[in-house]
């Protein structure tokens, strides 16, 4: 079991980290600011359920693969990259229409849910980083190897959830009052796309 210094330790770490400006607190923000704070949280979910993925794969040891490996490295980068023009394309058609409309029409809650899950899964990056940070944190003596890791990965998960969750919340709030004016609705989303093509070139050109 993790001792209750470490976990304060980690806890403050995570908080930390978690609020440090990056592609998945600057995803939740965008996405909050166009659609709402409900929508917000529902990327946060899945952002959230993407870390199981990364948190599985270094207590398992998969994680290795792609720092060891430039070939499975380069494949989930390029997807990640694609996938964020992807989204890019999207905020700069849709001018000021995809934030007046309903976004339970427009983006169902279940289709924010996975765009938060491929956001984080198709991130080698945050696999390495995971695998980096983790470890640092587990003390061999204290049991299980696998189980600290899973344990420090829940407190992360949480931790990032919750600090999101209030991203979410004061983006939603500020799209609010600016979606009183078309001009600054479709500057909403032109400047979601501008930063959806920085982090899809921030990826592209990361390195192992």
């Amino acid at each position: 079991m993790v001792s209750t210094e470490v976990l304060l330790l980690f806890m403050t770490a995570s908080a930390a980290l978690a609020v440090a400006p990056g592609p998945d607190n600057i995803f939740v923000l965008t996405q909050s600011a166009i659609h709402g704070r409900k929508s917000g949280i529902f990327v946060t979910l899945g952002l959230c359920t993407g870390l199981l993925v990364h948190i599985a794969a270094v207590a398992f040891g998969v994680a290795a693969i792609f720092k060891t490996s430039a070939v499975a490295f380069t494949v989930l980068k390029v997807v990640g990259a694609a996938y964020l023009l992807y989204l890019a394309w999207q905020a700069f058609c849709a001018g000021d229409a995809k934030i007046n409309a309903d976004s339970n029409t427009r983006s169902s809650n279940q289709s924010l849910y996975l765009r938060g899950i491929l956001m984080n899964v198709t991130n080698p990056k945050v696999a390495i980083f995971f695998m980096a940070f983790l470890p640092q944190f587990v003390d061999s003596s204290r049991g299980g190897i696998s189980i600290q890791v899973m344990t420090l990965g829940a407190v992360f998960m949480i931790t990032a959830f919750i600090i999101f969750c209030s991203i979410a919340c004061a983006a939603g709030q500020i799209g609010s009052w600016l979606k009183r004016s078309k001009r600054a609705q479709v500057g909403m989303n032109r400047l979601a796309g501008t930063i959806f093509i920085l982090l899809a070139f921030r990826l592209a050109l990361s390195k192992q």
